[in-house]
């Protein structure tokens, strides 16, 4: 510090600034770019349902931990915003769009957080942010209760196999009721959830929370509840408290062994065994500790923030494996070493790509081993070599710069070309490679054009940018319609991008009629039989492919399935890839509609080969030609993607929202209505989902909300169906059969 100070009064000579500001950053520099050891470290995530506080939570947590100063609302009157929605879009529309990373320390812990948007549209930043994360927080709205999304969550959060807590936010809300919240938990969720948390009063008679591990009375005193005082549980919530501390007992003996020896034996059950126990069945997913609070009235954070540290991972209790990948062996999975030293090779995994004023900033885990700045790197997909200029850790949109990454990080490093999933090591030779994010399949579809062609360049870019940063979001050309194609996971998806198009690339766009992804598939089985041969002199072509191509159950509609069924040579085994592909191929473009084939199993029972003229070609062919043959045989329907759509709306307006779903095909499949709301489920088909969003708000006078996530295909009505065959048949110039009847007259 004080080999420091010339340069400190150097630079406030120059910004008129006081020595002070400088030392004060310099000091906030060096507790930041400590590195701690592993068991002081916390990856976790913030994901909920839209709306249920998770950002508001974020800045309430940076804020106690002392990374910043002062507090804003994500909708505040200030036009300032919250931290971490650092894109002008995010603070006018006051939703979180891309997840955004920081970190902070509380309690001589150094924790790494990553912000989660709630839409179901933006669910790939969810679905990457869990990858690398080893803990998370499930936040929930006390009045929402277990939402749609919340599902998806859940879903995602199984998936990566992440322990979590579970905190209950928005008590001060007119209507909240923890009791129901939790009683969703176990009755939707299927989880082992009990309180550890009670509150002390609710809506605007909400002071404070009681602990029910410490047996004490918890209050947030001061003008932004910065002073936890701690005092006696009042009288008449005693009663309350024991009975709910002697039912989380219960909930944590069902699933830990040495908490339930002592309930069996009636001994005293004290703080520590309960925290003990917590922690145990936390990490292993058997118990959802659940926490209270409201963030935006500043209470129950702090205790939320060591309920983090007592009961979710470090990174090196979770096993994170690798694939290695030998000649002549099976892929084999290998425990990475989380120690923080350089014992073991680095590894790492890409999980985000973003485009910073310095290039491509490309967000990287570090699963094992050290990475110093100057050091090269592999990439294992495609064996490239790279120098590592810099590296930083990010605060949402800043950027602090480190010498050294150990085990446990999340940090961004530039001008490294790669992909979302790439997997980057210092030992080319290991063959390691880390598991892939899942990425969902888009289900909307949308015409896009520049309103002027001189912004075509502009144009290009935005989507190179956009496509090579969010795997859902799609972009092609149509060569049948000649039209540009984008696809993604809804309408607010593609909106915002054409939103970031026109504000980041000065290039307004139009965006057409969203398109849906239908699928044709059979309706019964149908045999085929089909000869390819082909002869004009020298080398002809020659293949026969004999079998049965039958539609798959409906659990499977989405899928394309390939058997080889044959016996004996008369299909050689090296000519069988041909079949696959010709099979592929065709798949990709029905004759009905225009859309790909979907839910069938391409059965090769027989055929014949030609010992001169066979190749894997000519087969590839022939399996095209069997298909064709199908086409004209067989029978076949159009499949839809099927929502599951979840309405909230005031008891009022139940009759009319429920009329518009049945308007709109849907079938209702239950109602929930709980303190002047109710919410209805419905299942509804996307092709008339799209302009829901604003006739649902004329007609509950803004009050209604509606989210929606992917369910399954299903046959489309047959009025639909015929109109799609006589679309598509008209985009080839094909007359509809009355057409031609009139022509020929």
């Amino acid at each position: 510090m004080i080999a420091l100070a010339p340069r400190l009064r150097f630079l406030s000579n120059f910004s008129n600034k006081p020595y002070k500001l400088y030392s004060k950053r310099y000091a906030s520099y060096v507790k930041y770019a400590e590195h701690k050891p592993i068991e002081k470290i916390r990856n976790i995530g913030i994901s909920a349902h839209i709306d249920s506080g998770k950002t508001t939570l974020t800045e309430r947590i940076l804020f106690y931990t002392g990374r910043i100063d002062e507090m804003h609302e994500v909708k505040g009157k200030d036009n300032v915003g919250a931290v971490m929605d650092s894109m002008e879009l995010e603070r006018q529309r006051g939703i979180t769009i891309q997840s955004a990373a920081t970190y902070t320390i509380w309690n001589d812990h150094n924790i790494n957080i990553i912000d989660t948007p709630g839409h179901v549209d933006f669910t790939v930043e969810v679905e990457r942010a869990l990858r690398v994360l080893d803990g998370a927080i499930l936040v929930l709205c006390a009045v929402g209760g277990v939402q749609s999304q919340t599902l998806t969550v859940t879903r995602q959060m199984k998936r990566y196999n992440v322990p979590f807590l579970a905190f209950i936010n928005k008590l001060d809300r007119a209507g909240s009721n923890p009791n129901r919240v939790i009683s969703q938990l176990r009755s939707k969720l299927q989880y082992n959830a009990a309180f550890l948390h009670l509150p002390i009063g609710l809506e605007g008679e909400h002071k404070g929370i009681v602990d029910l591990v410490s047996q004490k009375a918890i209050y947030f005193n001061g003008n932004f509840g910065e002073s936890v005082c701690y005092d006696e549980i009042p009288k008449d919530m005693r009663a309350e408290s024991d009975d709910r501390r002697s039912e989380l007992i219960e909930h944590l003996s069902n699933v830990d062994d040495k908490l339930a020896e002592l309930f069996m034996e009636d001994k005293p059950v004290n703080e520590l065994d309960l925290h003990a126990a917590i922690r145990r069945t936390c990490l292993k997913r058997t118990f959802t500790p659940v926490l209270l609070g409201t963030a935006l009235k500043n209470k129950g954070v702090q205790p939320l923030l060591d309920a983090v540290l007592r009961y979710l991972p470090n990174p090196g209790e979770v096993n994170n494996f690798a694939l290695c990948e030998k000649d002549g062996e099976d892929t084999q999975k290998i425990v990475l070493n989380p120690a923080r030293d350089d014992s073991s090779p680095f590894v790492s995994l890409a999980f985000k790509l973003e485009a910073g004023r310095y290039g491509q900033l490309t967000y990287m885990r570090c699963y094992q081993g050290s990475l110093k700045k100057g050091d090269y790197i592999f990439n294992t997909r495609t064996s490239r070599k790279v120098r590592i200029p810099r590296l930083v850790r990010l605060h949402s949109n800043t950027m602090e710069d480190v010498n050294e990454v150990f085990a446990g990080d999340i940090f961004a490093v530039f001008g490294v070309d790669c992909a979302s999933g790439d997997t980057f090591v210092t030992d080319n030779k290991l063959n390691l490679s880390m598991e892939s994010i899942f990425v969902p399949d888009p289900v909307v579809s949308m015409a896009i054009n520049p309103v002027n062609n001189k912004d075509r360049d502009n144009f290009s870019k935005a989507v190179a940018r956009f496509t090579k940063e969010d795997p859902t979001f799609h972009f092609f050309f149509d060569s049948d319609n000649k039209e540009t194609i984008v696809s993604g996971m809804g309408e607010l998806h593609l909106e915002i991008y054409a939103q970031r198009m026109e504000r980041e690339y000065n290039c307004p766009v139009v965006l057409g009629k969203p398109r849906v992804a239908f699928r044709e598939s059979l309706l019964h089985p149908c045999e085929f039989d089909y000869l390819h041969k082909k002869q004009s002199g020298g080398h002809g072509e020659f293949a026969r492919v004999i079998g049965i191509l039958e539609p798959l159950p409906p659990q499977k509609n989405t899928t394309l399935e390939f058997t080889d069924e044959t016996v004996g040579t008369n299909v050689p085994k090296p000519f069988i890839p041909g079949v696959k592909r010709g099979f592929l191929l065709m798949s990709e473009k029905g004759l009905l509609s225009g859309n790909k084939l979907s839910g069938l199993k391409f059965r090769l029972i027989d055929g014949m080969h030609h010992i001169v003229d066979s190749s894997e070609h000519a087969f590839c062919l022939a399996a095209q030609g069997a298909i064709k043959e199908v086409f004209e045989r067989g029978i076949w329907q159009i499949l839809e993607p099927i929502m599951a759509v979840e309405v909230t709306t005031p008891d009022e307006f139940q009759g009319s929202v429920m009329a518009q779903l049945n308007k709109r095909h849907g079938l209702v499949t239950g109602t929930d209505g709980t303190e002047g709301w109710v919410t209805v489920y419905a299942e509804v088909p996307l092709n008339d989902m799209f302009g829901y969003a604003g006739e649902l708000r004329s007609s509950t006078q803004g009050k209604g909300e509606f989210c929606m996530e992917y369910s399954r295909y299903s046959p489309c009505p047959a009025e639909l169906q015929e109109k799609l065959i006589e679309e598509y048949q008209k985009s080839l110039g094909i007359l509809p059969d009355k057409a031609q009847k009139k022509k020929k007259n």
